[in-house]
């Protein structure tokens, strides 16, 4: 397997620091894009770059050599009254991670977006979209993931709904539905990362949560 030279936007997050953590355990190089105070949060084998992940003039310059680029930057725990910050986070810190990889001479963008279409959260979908516009129009070879709700630490209660699922994966009707916004655990997301780093693609690749539970269970 080669290694790779990844650059993460996002390190320390729900998933970002244990995808940090899987790829240095693989053999593969690791830079973390941190604000400045926040380097003790990156696991010590992570190379901390400081910079704002909403200003890509304050990194952009300490991207490469990486050959991948991992973007996780989002607004915490979503919600419908959050837009003005998915505007003015997670639709900014991907323009800005775009640039800044097209600027370095990246080979594959890696990016968290959302399972669509959904019935909630308009808000939040329509921004991702937009997100997912603009890392294809500059013409990226990329891998987007689309989970729905990710399962981990402090974030259990959708399995309140598992019985709601099994219900709707019965019937015709509700199955495709059931199966695209299906939960997924942080170990599905973080195994899938691993899987689309090493696998680089020549175009754009979606994946959605049937296939990062697949890609997830195989790592």
């Amino acid at each position: 397997m080669p290694s790779h030279f990844v650059f993460v936007s996002g390190p320390t997050g729900f998933i970002g620091r244990g995808l940090v953590l899987r790829l240095i355990e693989r053999g593969h190089q690791v830079r973390g894009l941190v604000r400045a105070g926040s380097e003790a949060r990156l696991p010590a084998v992570c190379r901390p770059v400081l910079g704002d992940a909403l200003d890509a003039a304050s990194f952009a310059d300490r991207v490469p050599p990486a050959d991948t680029f991992v973007h996780l930057v989002g607004t915490a725990h979503p919600a419908p009254w959050k837009e003005r910050e998915f505007r003015s986070v997670d639709l900014v810190s991907a323009q800005a991670a775009v640039a800044a990889a097209r600027n370095a001479g990246v080979g594959h963008f890696v990016y968290v977006s959302v399972a669509q279409p959904a019935p909630v959260m308009k808000a939040y979908l329509r921004v991702r979209a937009e997100c997912e516009q603009y890392i294809s129009s500059p013409g990226l070879n990329a891998t987007v993931l689309r989970p729905w709700y990710v399962l981990g630490p402090g974030r259990l209660w959708p399995l309140a709904l598992l019985p709601l699922y099994w219900m709707a994966e019965q019937l015709e009707a509700t199955r495709g539905g059931a199966q695209r916004l299906g939960l997924l655990w942080r170990e599905d997301m973080i195994g899938a990362l691993v899987w689309a780093v090493e696998n680089p693609v020549r175009g754009v690749r979606l994946l959605d949560v049937p296939a990062i539970r697949k890609l997830g269970n195989a790592q």
